[in-house]
């Protein structure tokens, strides 16, 4: 039926619907600035907009929108804090493989290099008169130090 009367129908034949249709005119009764304000309004399907950063008096201290009484996000919003959670610098293998090497994780690329050099001038047997006994420490010591190289931390 029309303009505030929506979800009502008329029940016309074919040839009158035609010509309602043809005569009907959806901003019949409305000023010339209720027909702008409407179509700028259809630009964002009637719903309400504002410009950025307005309204964030409403947000919280943080500048939340909602309620986190468990400071579950606050982390993301203040890198302090976040740090005091710290994440271990590397991985359970990378660790393993420093501990092979008799490092800790605090150990940069130089000191990873000159542990591992010094390590192989001791263990080889060309370094202890051709004794292999401690072949085995030495593959290991040699297969850490290729972990940490294809992880790129030597």
């Amino acid at each position: 039926m029309g303009r505030l009367r929506e979800g009502q129908y008329f029940c016309f034949c074919m040839e009158h619907v035609r010509a309602y249709n043809a005569s009907y005119n959806y901003f019949n009764g409305m000023s010339d600035a209720d027909v702008a304000r409407f179509q700028k309004d259809s630009l964002y399907g009637h719903r309400p907009t504002w410009n950025m950063g307005v309204k964030r008096a409403a947000a919280g201290e943080d500048g939340q929108q909602f309620d986190d009484p468990l400071g579950m996000f606050r982390s993301g919003l203040h890198p302090d804090r976040a740090s005091a959670a710290k994440q271990p610098r590397y991985g359970v293998p990378a660790m393993k493989a420093l501990a092979t090497l008799g490092l800790d994780d605090t150990a940069d690329a130089e000191a990873i290099k000159a542990r591992y050099k010094d390590l192989v001038k001791k263990l080889h047997p060309d370094a202890n008169g051709g004794d292999r006994s401690l072949e085995d420490r030495l593959r290991e010591i040699i297969q850490a130090y290729k972990y940490l190289r294809a992880a790129k931390l030597a």
